[in-house]
């Protein structure tokens, strides 16, 4: 005589007292969540970012001569190594009128490199260059960057920082300089 095989139930559960049994007593019982007001101002999750109107298709119409170049600290460092002259190679790249603008982030950028990098601090301080002011908190050049061009879609940047470049071309119709091959 063998043992005999019980078979298993599957999809048994125990039962359970709701907690909103009348049984249960008055103190114990769960009371009913309170409904959220909705903040109007905070963003909701099935929102999606509506894209700017100065892009037609993919192409940015913000875009046009005199172009308003953001440079970032990199550039100008690299150009210097290249023994490129900042503004005359961006007019000879885009074949336009090209105003250099630097934000007070990445001036402060150059100047915490120190007494190594002050060519690159007289070539950022050129009157040609348009000075921009920050008012955010922080001075991380990167952040300020890419928060400043997904404002406003009428900058080209300049940069040669791989990560820099990488988290630009996430943004639409925001065209990236860089230098390679000494040019």
């Amino acid at each position: 005589q063998g043992k005999q095989k019980k078979a298993r139930k599957y999809a048994v559960m125990k039962r359970m007292i709701s907690l909103r049994d009348e049984r249960i007593k008055e103190k114990d019982r769960a009371k009913a969540p309170a409904k959220k007001k909705e903040d109007p101002s905070a963003i909701k999750e099935r929102e999606v970012p509506q894209h700017p109107s100065c892009l037609f298709f993919q192409y940015n119409t913000q875009l046009g001569p005199p172009y308003h170049i953001l440079v970032d600290t990199n550039f100008i460092n690299f150009s210097i190594k290249a023994k490129l002259d900042l503004v005359q190679s961006m007019m000879d790249c885009l074949y336009a009128k090209c105003i250099p603008c630097i934000t007070d982030c990445v001036m402060g950028e150059i100047e915490k490199l120190g007494q190594k990098y002050r060519v690159a601090l007289r070539i950022a301080k050129d009157p040609r260059f348009e000075r921009l002011p920050c008012m955010h908190k922080g001075t991380y050049a990167d952040d300020c960057l890419v928060q400043r061009v997904t404002q406003h879609k009428c900058y080209i940047v300049a940069t040669v920082d791989k990560e820099l470049k990488r988290r630009i071309r996430k943004i639409p119709g925001v065209p990236i300089m860089y230098i390679s091959r000494h040019r």
